[in-house]
């Protein structure tokens, strides 16, 4: 072989090298398969749930009375503290009584002309009766002296009535609150010229808060879908009459005292298409006020076979909701369920899904559609920092 052709092929083996390494190098490790993800589950299984409704509801106090006053006058004092509880028959303004008092003084005078009057006309009819008798009178004289009695009689119980008013009305320049309750802010400032008709008439507000309403509506729909579940025997609801509610305050807490549906209305209000009801709640240390927003939660009755998920194993898709279940395969199928009422944290399942499947309530984040899962039971579910480690080795 020449030299020439041994250079050559020397060349073409070192070159075969090259490419064998760089082909060995550009092929890529193959990818390790990830673990089925640990998730916890449930099998839903058809029972009696509690029935309930939510709704929104609106604090008003059980009486709200405004204090007005009955004479004009001026506005002279105020003897109670804006914004603290006062008691029926308690002294709360006072109307420049002088007016009244000279006005109960001339009725007490007209009255007294009167008195002596009457006097005078029964000692004159007492006097002409026997006269007449005996003819020593005309007729024309005893029926003066009858028509003169009975004229002061009249006159006398008109003075009478009058003094009764005059004292009335003085007795009117001390306002009193009519019920015991909360007084609200001063309307009048003093000073000021009340007049008993009118606006000006009003001074405040008293509110009797123990109890207190709670007012809400329910819709028209509402009350069909609950009649046609009754009707179809899926539930049963509990005596109308004493219908129980509960009461969650802004800050997420329940109030501590249930109360008692006590009114709903026999028709619908056609602008809103919603039936207003109230619940009256027992309010002693007065933490509830007027005005607040609530919600309302009604105890109906009980809601039979239904399937009941904790609202965690719910997830929302848009304007759908999603629960993860899991087939014979161990693999993650998605459905869309339609909701019912959600009670202490568990929500009826309408439909979508039926009892016997296995759904996910925790771990869905790491669970997407057609994936293979690992369940595990609720009730032997791993805890949560079992389930990251879990997670976090099936990343490695």
């Amino acid at each position: 072989m020449s030299p020439t052709s041994s250079f050559n092929f020397r060349l073409s083996a070192i070159s075969l090298l090259v490419i064998s390494a760089l082909t060995g190098c550009s092929k890529a490790p193959e990818a390790q398969q990830r673990p089925p993800a640990p998730v916890s589950v449930i099998t839903l299984v058809a029972g009696d749930a509690p029935l309930s409704k939510e709704m929104v509801g609106e604090t008003a106090g059980f009486r709200d009375v405004d204090v007005r006053s009955r004479v004009n006058g001026i506005f002279i004092k105020k003897t109670y503290t804006e914004g603290q509880i006062v008691q029926a028959g308690q002294v709360l303004f006072e109307i420049d009584p002088e007016p009244y008092k000279a006005a109960l003084d001339q009725a007490k005078g007209v009255f007294s002309q009167e008195v002596a009057k009457l006097e005078k006309a029964r000692a004159d009819r007492d006097r002409i009766a026997p006269l007449y008798k005996e003819n020593a009178v005309s007729r024309k004289d005893f029926d003066d002296a009858n028509a003169a009695y009975n004229t002061a009689v009249a006159s006398n119980s008109t003075a009478q009535a009058s003094l009764k008013q005059a004292e009335l009305n003085l007795g009117y320049t001390k306002v009193i609150a009519p019920i015991s309750g909360t007084t609200s802010k001063l309307v009048q400032s003093e000073g000021s010229l009340i007049s008993a008709s009118g606006d000006s008439g009003k001074l405040t507000t008293i509110s009797q808060l123990d109890p207190l309403y709670v007012n809400f509506s329910y819709s028209e729909q509402d009350k069909q879908e609950l009649d046609a579940a009754v009707r179809s025997d899926k539930v049963s609801l509990n005596d109308l009459k004493n219908l129980s509610a509960t009461l969650k305050l802004s800050d997420g807490s329940i109030y501590q005292h249930k109360g008692k549906i006590n009114f709903s209305d026999n028709r619908v209000d056609p602008k809103t298409g919603t039936i207003r009801a109230r619940a009256i709640f027992s309010n002693p240390k007065g933490e509830l006020l007027p005005g607040q927003f609530v919600r309302v939660t009604l105890d109906l009755g009980v809601r039979k076979n239904a399937l009941v998920v904790p609202e965690r194993a719910v997830m929302q898709s848009q304007a759908d909701h999603i629960l993860f279940t899991v087939d014979k395969e161990n693999k993650v199928v998605p459905k869309p369920v339609k909701l019912g009422s959600i009670v202490n944290g568990k929500v009826i399942i309408e439909s979508g899904v039926q009892a016997g499947e296995t759904v996910i309530i925790e771990g869905q984040m790491k669970a997407p559609p057609g994936s293979t899962v690992k369940p595990t039971t609720a009730s032997s579910a791993p805890t949560t920092s079992q389930a990251a480690s879990a997670t976090a080795a099936s990343t490695k």
